[in-house]
């Protein structure tokens, strides 16, 4: 579907999985700790596993993502038979700061903040956020954390404070992020465009969206050239 950029004033992207490379981050912090146990899981399985812990986790009574790592570590010891040492548990939690950006990622923010109002809506606390703004490369609008609306997406409360942070009706919001269950149904839901990143492919959601988003593209770079002439 073609995208019309004089549609929007705002650009609102989820981070992690998005800008961020959420599952290298992810594999190359927990893969060390569970051999340390004698774990061994290929990727589908290591992943079929942590996003099960944390969306379970976080359905719960509102806890900091931090806390979330956490107990998702927890929960592979309890699963696999060990128990992770304070020092696991921390390192893991601190590898936030080092999961790296996409390559594409900061040159096409940086094309598109000459364009649009940019602004990030993250399941995150704010200060992992503030460790990863360090890799990227333009200072966004906004930034509406988790820790923030005391709710993680799919909550439609982070998508609702944005309007009324950022001053802007849904219809001239296009919200850019990869999960459909995080990010594409719920702002689908509001009445928000959303294009999916299909960084991951099919891998950590369900094939079909409940909503439909306006445009599928493989990278942000491919977005930029959707959007800017």
């Amino acid at each position: 579907m073609p995208l019309n950029p004089d549609d929007y004033s705002v650009l609102t992207f989820d981070c992690y999985g998005t800008l961020i490379d959420w599952a290298d981050g992810i594999t190359t912090a927990l893969r060390p700790i569970l051999r340390a146990h004698d774990v061994e899981l290929d990727d589908e399985a290591l992943f079929r596993h942590y996003v099960e812990f944390e969306r379970d986790v976080e359905a719960g009574e509102y806890i900091k993502y931090r806390e979330v790592l956490g107990r998702v570590l927890r929960r592979f010891g309890d699963r696999f038979g060990f128990t992770p040492t304070n020092v696991e548990a921390e390192r893991f939690v601190g590898s936030v700061r080092n999961w790296p950006c996409f390559p594409d990622t900061n040159e096409a923010l940086r094309r598109l903040d000459g364009a649009f109002r940019l602004a990030v809506v993250s399941n995150v606390d704010d200060g992992l956020f503030h460790d990863t703004a360090r890799h990227l490369g333009v200072d966004f609008d906004d930034v509406i954390t988790a820790e923030q609306v005391r709710t993680y997406k799919p909550a439609l409360t982070p998508f609702e404070t944005t309007f009324t942070r950022l001053g802007v009706p849904p219809n001239r919001l296009l919200h850019v992020a990869q999960s459909v269950y995080h990010d594409v149904n719920p702002a689908g839901r509001l009445g928000i465009d959303c294009v999916r990143v299909r960084r991951y492919g099919e891998r950590f959601d369900p094939p079909v969206p409940q909503t439909d988003p306006v445009r599928a593209v493989p990278d942000l770079e491919r977005l930029a050239d959707v959007l800017l002439p």
